[in-house]
């Protein structure tokens, strides 16, 4: 426990947004039924919004979707499915989302698929859990057909929009004939089974092949403990509008969705990445939910289309204009900064930013400019969320303290330089997983002797119960003189230097025993001249980072460089597969 005397010990300012000002809008719910009635009070409202294959725009209501998810429900039951694990894959979509809340719905478990994996690895992990059934989009219609031959669990394939070869397979139905099911099934008064909470609901795998991944298991407990607490720790309303840009099966951005839809919002799908900017200007969002790589792209496309029409200078001003004036009680940053934010839409407020660690000047630099920026911290195995940075009080550096279904600690023995003790992050609350699937050992481990879920990231806490997050207790870099590095750490500082697109720090032993830290890069360069010879570019990113080391501990300076000229290999989440990197 951080149970250590910090009253005299410096603490971080808090940084005020602004004092709550509207009331919560939000509903607490309890499981999917509750939920389900909740959103059906939006009534007429939009909720979605999403291109068809001619890029017309298409609206859905509140109404019209809980329509579609009881039908799909009923349809479900009706094919004979209770208790049954069924899959779920594809691009976001309606349907995946009318998807996801049917399975529930219908007294099944639901488990969403990550769609970038290999055809093989996907069909080997729905092996693994003794999954019946899979609901998926056309981008799987021919994907899928060695496993309609010959999976051995997989009796059930539900297309959702189905092509020729579909339409003549016996274990193949559509998608429209599972709804009409269920329109058969409401005819006779179907409704949604009684919900067991603390019961399987939903199965996720963590990162890795088929034989290192693990199968989290979660409860309906947990999963809408998290939408509620979401709901209640930032500040959204009905009249919010944001587009859905991560992956769907990613709990991060379905607890986020399903928040918002607790809210009313209106939720806009993304289509292609390649086009996200012009989508923002066709859907103007008032906010985002986005992974630290977004950011830093937002970031360094500001910059860039500053510098290349020579309005760098009086982007530079107009932030030191902005603070003076914000100091003075003075707001007038959506007027300094329109023609950044039309860049987005025009009326792009916050951001809630997760997955990995965020650059705290990012904070600040987008607060500067008018766009608050609301950090968080969640893994699959709570989820995902266990703390968010409150709406009306941050701290720069800061996930904020525990959100209002969980607890966290620290335990950790360790006092590091402001004086707090530093250690793992635990967590204990209605949002951790019920445990992984088939797996004693990984469970185990992942628990502590009284009941704590070991995150497995470092940090600390400070005195107000906020959270900071020093590195990964796995990638920790441990000295030959027994310091401990954090390579998140120096990673952040090298990220500040432009001409580096993306970074990796890792521990060398040498033959002498020593450890030397390398820095391995992946050059932007877009920041050169046309025709840079490579040698010319590793010599320039050598002498910044020597530079970045002349003001960090001699213990945390790079002692090498190495150039690589391809970008690192990631998730769909968009974090680097570090185990990858040599």
């Amino acid at each position: 426990m951080n149970t250590k005397e910090t009253k005299n010990k410096k603490v971080t300012p808090v940084k005020i947004h602004k004092k709550p000002k509207t009331q919560r809008l939000y509903e607490r719910v309890g499981d999917v039924v509750d939920f389900y009635n909740v959103i059906s009070k939006h009534g007429d409202r939009v909720l979605f919004s999403y291109f068809d294959k001619k890029r017309n725009i298409i609206d859905v209501s509140y109404s019209e979707f809980c329509a579609k998810v009881k039908r799909t429900a009923a349809g479900i039951s009706a094919l004979g499915f209770s208790n049954a694990r069924i899959a779920v894959i594809g691009e976001t979509s309606v349907e995946w989302m009318a998807s996801y809340l049917g399975i529930l719905a219908s007294g099944n478990v639901v488990i969403p698929m990550d769609k970038e994996l290999d055809i093989e690895q996907i069909e080997a992990f729905l092996e693994s859990v003794d999954a019946e059934a899979i609901i998926y989009s056309s981008l799987f219609n021919t994907k899928l057909n060695n496993a309609k031959a010959n999976h051995k669990t997989l009796k059930t394939f539900i297309a959702i929009a189905p092509d020729e070869a579909d339409a003549t397979s016996d274990r193949v139905i559509s998608f429209e004939e599972l709804s009409a099911k269920g329109d058969a099934a409401l005819a006779k008064g179907y409704e949604f089974p009684p919900v067991d909470r603390e019961k399987l609901a939903e199965m996720l795998f963590t990162s890795g092949t088929t034989g290192t991944s693990k199968k989290v298991m979660l409860s309906q407990k947990n999963i809408f403990s998290v939408v509620t607490a979401a709901a209640s720790s930032v500040e959204f309303t009905p009249d919010d509008t944001i587009v859905s840009v991560l992956p769907i099966h990613h709990t991060y951005e379905l607890a986020c969705m399903l928040a918002g839809m607790d809210y009313g919002m209106h939720i806009c799908i993304n289509d292609s990445l390649t086009r996200v900017l012009k989508n923002f200007q066709i859907f103007k969002p008032t906010g985002l939910v986005l992974v630290p790589l977004f950011i830093y792209t937002m970031y360094k496309k500001i910059w860039s289309e500053a510098k290349k029409s020579g309005r760098d200078k009086k982007l530079k001003l107009g932030i030191g204009a902005s603070r003076a004036m914000m100091n003075m009680g003075i707001d007038k940053r959506r007027e300094i900064f329109a023609d950044v934010l039309n860049a987005f839409g025009g009326r792009i407020e916050k951001i809630i930013c997760g997955g990995a660690a965020l650059n705290p000047k990012m904070m600040e630099f987008f607060e500067n400019i008018g766009i608050s920026i609301y950090e968080g911290f969640g893994i699959t195995e709570c989820s995902p969320l266990t703390c968010v940075t409150p709406y009306y009080a941050r701290k720069y550096g800061s996930v904020g303290p525990a959100v209002p279904c969980c607890q966290v600690r620290i335990s950790g023995n360790t006092e590091n330089a402001a004086g707090y003790l530093e250690g793992e992050i635990q967590v204990k609350g209605d949002n951790v997983m019920m445990g992984y699937y088939d797996n004693p050992e990984a469970n185990a481990e992942a628990f502590t002797a009284d009941g704590w879920f070991r995150t497995g990231d470092m940090g600390y806490m400070d005195e107000d119960g906020y959270v900071f997050i020093t590195g990964r207790l796995k990638t920790v870099i441990v000295l030959e003189n027994g310091k401990n590095i954090f390579p998140e750490e120096i990673e952040e500082y090298l990220s500040e230097i432009e001409e580096i697109a993306e970074v990796v720090v890792v521990g060398r032993p040498t033959e002498t025993e020593k450890i030397d830290l390398v820095a391995i890069v992946y050059p932007d360069v877009t920041k050169f001249p046309e025709g840079t010879a490579a040698e010319d570019i590793a010599y320039t990113i050598e002498r910044l980072i020597n530079a970045i080391n002349k003001t960090l501990p001699t213990y945390k300076h790079i002692d090498k460089v190495e150039m690589r000229d391809t970008e690192f290999e990631k998730t769909t989440s968009k974090k680097i597969k570090r185990h990858l990197v040599k």
